[in-house]
C-alpha cells in the first residue's frame, strides 16, 4: 500500500518509515499538516498515518480536508494526547482508529493488515459488481455490509475455481442467490445452471432425475431421460438443501463426483459428465457426519472450497435498502415507510433472515390502509420486538472506549489517578467509565 506519515517529530517519522518500508509498503513522509496536504494533493495515497499535533494545520483538519478530497481514504490518528472525546471526534470524521503515543508497532501492523484486507474485499466486490451490471442476477442482490462484502469478495475469489463448493447458511438467507453468483462469476457464464432440490423430490426417482433413466428402465419410462448432471454439462449442478439427501443415494453422487461419469436407470454404460457442482445447507453438516448422517467421504468433496452467508442480523445495514427494494417490487400503488417503521422493522431480529423480511413486506403491503407504511401496519412479532442497538459506529466507539481505558489503566499499572492524567480525564469519570465498561483488575 502506499501509505502518508505525517508528523513533525523527525525521530518518530524515520521509525514509522522503516518500519512499514520493510513490509514492502511505499512510504511518503511529511512533517506538518501543510506537507502532508500537499502531499496528498500530488499523488493519491491509500491509508494515511497523521500525528494529531503539528504545527500549521493539526492532524484532525487535515483529516478533514483529505475525506473531503478523497472520502475513500484509510486513515489512523496518532497522538501523545490521549483522550475519549478525540477519539470520538475523529471517528465521526472517518478515521480507522486512534493510536497513542509510543506507537505500538504490532498493533499498528494489525490495523494496516486489516485496512489491507478492506482494500482487497473493496475491489473484489466492484468486480461482482461489474459483473452484475453487464448480467444481472433474477433478483437484485443488495449486500453493502461489511459482512455481505466480505461474502461477495469470497464468492469472487472462489468463482474462477472448478472445485465443489458448499454453501450454508440459516434458511432464508439467499443461498440459491449465491450459488447463481458463484455460475455467473465462474469461467462459463453462458453454459446451464441446473437446480436440484434434494429435499424436495421424493427418494424413489432421486437416481432417476440425477442421473437419467432409458427407456423402459422402469414402467412409466416411455422414452429416455436425462438426469440432472446431463442437463448441466459444462455448466453448473446446484444441489439445493443437500443434507436432506438419503444416505442410500449419497454413495451413487460421491461416486459421480469423484468419477465425474454417471449411469443412468437401466443403462449398460456410463457417460462422461464435466460439471461443476455446487451445493447449499441450512443444517450443519460436520454434526450430521459425526451423528453418522452423512458421509464424511462426501462431506469433503463437496466442501473443497466454502462460504457462509451470514444471516439477516449480522448486517441490518443492509435492511433498509433491503425494504425500499421489497416495496417498490411489491406494492401496487406509490407507497413508502415511515420512519418509525423502518425503525421497528430495522431493530426486528429476522429467523428466517432476508426471506421473512420479504413477506414481512408483502403482508404489511397488502394490509395497509394508506399510501404510507406505518407501524400499526406491520406484524404484532415485528411491533413487539425488544430494542436492541443497532448503531453500528456506536459499537466501534464503545469498542474503541473500553481499548483506551483498559491500555491507560494497564500502562498507569492501575493507578487510577494517573491513568486518568493519560486519558485527559477526571478520576471520577473515569471511575464512572469503568463500571459503564466492566472493567475491573484481575487479580492474581
Amino acid at each position: 500500500m502506499h501509505i502518508l506519515v505525517a508528523d513533525d517529530d523527525p525521530a518518530q517519522r524515520e521509525l514509522l518509515a522503516g518500519f512499514l518500508s520493510r513490509r514492502g509498503h511505499r512510504v511518503t513522509l511529511a512533517a506538518d499538516g501543510d506537507e502532508a496536504l500537499a502531499a496528498f494533493l500530488r499523488e493519491p495515497v491509500q491509508v494515511a498515518l497523521l500525528d494529531q499535533r503539528m504545527p500549521g494545520v493539526d492532524g484532525v483538519r487535515v483529516l478533514e480536508r483529505m475525506k473531503a478530497q478523497s472520502p475513500m481514504l484509510r486513515a489512523i490518528m496518532i497522538t501523545a494526547f490521549g483522550a475519549v472525546e478525540t477519539a470520538v471526534n475523529v471517528m465521526k470524521l472517518g478515521a480507522d482508529d486512534f493510536l497513542e503515543k509510543p506507537v505500538d508497532l504490532t498493533v499498528l501492523l494489525q490495523k494496516l493488515e486489516q485496512i489491507e484486507t478492506d482494500l482487497a474485499v473493496g475491489e473484489d466486490v466492484a468486480q461482482v459488481e461489474q459483473a452484475l451490471a453487464a448480467a444481472p442476477l433474477p433478483i437484485d442482490l443488495i449486500g453493502s455490509s461489511p459482512a455481505m462484502q466480505e461474502t461477495l469478495s469470497l464468492v469472487r475469489r472462489v468463482a474462477d475455481s472448478p472445485w465443489s463448493v458448499l454453501i450454508h447458511g440459516e434458511t432464508g438467507t439467499g443461498k440459491e442467490l449465491i450459488a447463481r453468483l458463484v455460475h455467473l462469476l465462474g469461467p462459463a457464464p453462458q453454459a446451464p445452471f441446473v437446480e436440484v432440490n434434494c429435499a424436495a423430490i421424493p427418494e424413489t426417482l432421486f437416481e432417476s432425475e440425477l442421473f437419467g433413466h432409458e427407456r423402459g428402465a422402469f414402467t412409466g419410462a416411455e422414452r429416455r431421460h436425462r438426469g440432472r448432471f446431463e442437463q448441466a454439462r459444462g455448466g453448473t449442478l446446484f444441489l439445493d438443501e443437500v443434507g436432506e439427501l438419503p444416505p442410500s443415494l449419497q454413495s451413487k453422487l460421491l461416486r459421480a463426483l469423484q468419477e465425474k461419469r454417471i449411469n443412468p436407470v437401466g443403462s449398460e454404460g456410463d457417460i462422461s459428465v464435466d460439471v461443476r457442482v455446487v451445493a447449499a445447507t441450512n443444517r450443519d453438516l460436520r454434526a450430521l457426519v459425526d451423528a453418522g448422517g452423512f458421509r464424511e467421504d462426501l462431506y469433503f468433496r463437496l466442501k473443497v472450497l466454502d462460504i457462509s452467508v451470514p444471516p439477516l442480523r449480522r448486517r441490518r445495514e443492509d435492511i433498509p435498502a433491503l425494504i425500499e427494494y421489497f416495496v417498490d417490487r411489491y406494492a401496487r400503488r406509490p407507497t413508502r415507510v415511515a420512519p418509525e417503521a423502518k425503525e421497528l422493522l430495522v431493530r426486528y431480529h429476522y429467523p428466517g433472515n432476508v426471506r421473512e423480511l420479504e413477506h414481512i413486506v408483502q403482508r404489511s403491503l397488502t394490509l395497509a390502509r394508506g399510501s404510507v407504511l406505518q407501524p400499526a401496519d406491520l406484524p404484532d412479532e415485528v411491533r413487539s420486538a425488544p430494542c436492541e442497538e443497532t448503531g453500528l459506529l456506536q459499537e466501534r466507539l464503545d469498542a474503541m472506549e473500553h481499548d483506551m481505558l483498559l491500555q491507560a489503566l494497564e500502562h498507569s499499572d492501575w493507578v487510577q489517578t494517573q491513568a486518568a492524567e493519560r486519558l485527559g480525564i477526571s478520576e471520577r469519570v473515569l471511575r464512572y467509565k469503568m463500571g459503564k465498561c466492566g472493567i475491573r483488575r484481575r487479580r492474581g
